[in-house]
């Protein structure tokens, strides 16, 4: 994702995962396709609300605002008003409230309209990220309002919660990644105990913040904005948001930039075990750089071995927490997001092997969305009730079980962690939508989709395989041959004056562009 220290590991998949609980008939497939093809009707009220445009108070704690800090004079809030439930979109008490954030066009004589953000997650607050990375987006700026939002359930906009926050502390230290019945039974068991807090606290939205009603507020969001057309933004989770609306509404996409692109085709498993392959590739073109410029590089073994002896010993880290094998694993999966991580990881490792865990122990709090004040954002809440809203899968531990070991043969570093984490929808209150989303979008403009080859989270194959999805003559793929999370913001000029020229000019590149 763009922001890599305020977003976590998207694990979004599609398709037919074999489950005992999987729903697969063709009679079922059929129904979830048509539902998603067919609009429900809209609440003419809705389109014709106006937006009170207010000075922005600081990001709350549940959007990851631990500086307290507002976002300055250039932005300022709102709040829209959705249907909570689509398919009952005239009741008054069945709504939702969507804030939203923007900066005004600076050249409002060339102005295009609003471009949308979604940062991804899902769970990712637009409200805290956009004003955090305005400053790559100055180009678009110039004429293009910059518009992000917290979907729903997330942050401001109802963000779904489970535990308090130091059930949190104790749920993420926990072991992910057991070994033997009673491992995976004490697993099982925190997993439906999470899902419980889930419903007990946020159980009126569970069942409503699912990718297609996020879609349709984006064009209720649109036609409150003024805009004819969509114009959009979308990384990692937020291309996947975006190809359900190419999907829903061809006709009201704009241009769009698809950017660190999830593989719609992926069914969960597949997507989890591609993301244990991508982290492994990061994590070898890591070693790969560092060792070029240091004598003191971890290797994989090295790895390995401590992070076996933090599943038995944890090391003291901060604040009276204890570094655990499970915090360790996603503090050195969030160092990969980015090349700007990657000394910190390797100063975290070295500390680390010296019985301090402070550094890793942060940025695995990064991953979960703790603040540095102890308080969690929805971001991972946010993400498991949207996730699990989506898909239908559910897996057992017996079923992980047997798929372990080729988790393990794409990593031996994190492939334990990723097959454990399909846990993640197992008991959950809600059923999901469907067995795969659907972006085919004919008659859609041109869609920009960049893929990155270094890419941890999303890997490389999604970019092809979502242009594949949206169908013949929408997707116009440019290839980023370099490292992290997205292209947009490596900093490689090659892809941000391809999709500076699109998103400001409407020039397509060139078929097949590569960047490098």
């Amino acid at each position: 994702m763009l922001a890599a220290a305020l977003l976590a590991v998207t694990s979004t998949g599609c398709t037919t995962g074999k489950s005992s609980t999987t729903q697969s008939s063709t009679a079922q497939t059929q129904a979830q396709t048509q539902s998603t093809r067919t609009a429900p009707p809209r609440n003419a009220d809705a389109a014709r609300q106006t937006l009170s445009w207010k000075a922005c108070p600081p990001p709350t704690a549940a959007e990851g605002g631990s500086s307290g800090r507002a976002p300055g004079p250039d932005w300022e809030c709102a709040t829209l008003h959705a249907p909570l439930d689509y398919a009952k979109p005239r009741s008054n008490a069945n709504s939702i409230d969507i804030a939203l954030i923007r900066a005004k066009a600076t050249d409002q004589a060339h102005r295009i309209g609003s471009l949308v953000f979604n940062f991804g997650g899902p769970g990712g607050s637009g409200i805290a990220t956009l004003p955090a990375f305005a400053d790559d987006y100055k180009k678009l700026r110039t004429r293009y309002d910059l518009v992000s939002f917290d979907p729903r359930g997330v942050g401001r906009s109802s963000g779904v919660t489970c535990l308090d926050d130091r059930q949190l502390d104790a749920y993420y230290a926990a072991d992910a990644t057991p070994s033997g019945p009673a491992g995976e039974k004490a697993l099982v068991e925190r997993v439906a105990a999470y899902a419980a807090g889930c419903e007990r606290n946020s159980g009126k939205v569970l069942p409503h913040v699912g990718t297609e009603n996020a879609a349709r507020d984006m064009d209720l969001m649109r036609e409150v904005l003024g805009d004819a057309k969509l114009h959009y933004f979308g990384v990692s989770y937020g291309t996947e948001l975006g190809g359900v609306y190419a999907h829903l509404f061809p006709d009201k996409v704009g241009r769009a930039l698809f950017d660190g692109v999830v593989d719609p085709s992926a069914d969960p498993v597949q997507s989890a075990l591609a993301q244990a392959q991508g982290f492994e590739l990061a994590l070898t073109n890591y070693m790969g750089a560092c060792a070029k410029t240091s004598d003191n590089c971890p290797t994989e073994p090295q790895i390995r071995a401590l992070l076996e002896r933090l599943g038995t010993k944890p090391i003291p880290g901060a604040a009276g927490r204890d570094l655990t094998r499970s915090l360790a694993t996603g503090g050195i999966a969030q160092s990969l997001y980015s090349k700007d991580f990657w000394d910190y990881l390797t100063e975290g490792i070295e500390d680390a092997e010296n019985g301090d865990g402070r550094l890793l122990l942060s940025l695995g709090d990064a991953m979960n969305g703790r603040g540095q004040d102890g308080h969690y954002s929805t971001l991972q809440s946010s993400l498991n009730a949207i996730t699990c809203a989506d898909f239908a899968q559910r897996y057992t531990a017996a079923e992980i079980e047997q798929r372990v070991p080729e988790f393990r043969k794409a990593s031996s570093v994190f492939g334990d962690f990723m097959a454990w984490s399909l846990t993640q929808c197992t008991g959950w209150p809600v059923k999901g939508a469907w067995q795969t989303p659907d972006v085919s979008a004919k008659g859609s403009a041109p869609i920009l989709v960049v893929g990155n080859t270094g890419d941890p989270a999303t890997p490389y194959g999604g970019a092809k395989h979502m242009a594949q999805e949206l169908g013949p003559g929408v997707a116009v793929e440019l290839t980023y041959r370099g490292e992290g999370h997205g292209a947009y913001d490596s900093g490689n000029a090659c892809v941000k004056g391809a999709v500076d020229a699109y998103l400001l000019d409407g020039t397509v590149p060139e078929p097949d562009k590569i960047c490098s």
